[in-house]
C-alpha cells in the first residue's frame, strides 16, 4: 500500500510540473484565470475533479 502511494503522489507531481514546464505562459493565463473566479466557481471545479478521480479508482477497482 505504501508503495503504491508514494507511485501515486510522484505521478501527480509529474503531472502537475509538466505544464508549467512545458508551457508556462498557457498555466500562467489558466492560474489568472482561476485567481479571478469566485469561491463557489473554484469549489465546483475542486469537487468535480475529486468526483472524477473517486469515479477513476473505483472504475480501476473493478478491472482489477
Amino acid at each position: 500500500m505504501g508503495n503504491t502511494l508514494l507511485a501515486a503522489i510522484a505521478l501527480m507531481l509529474i503531472l502537475e510540473g509538466a505544464v508549467p514546464l512545458l508551457a508556462p505562459a498557457l498555466w500562467r493565463e489558466v492560474f489568472r484565470r482561476l485567481t479571478a473566479m469566485r469561491d463557489g466557481q473554484i469549489r465546483y471545479l475542486g469537487l468535480s475533479a475529486t468526483l472524477a478521480g473517486a469515479a477513476l479508482l473505483i472504475l480501476q477497482s473493478f478491472w482489477n
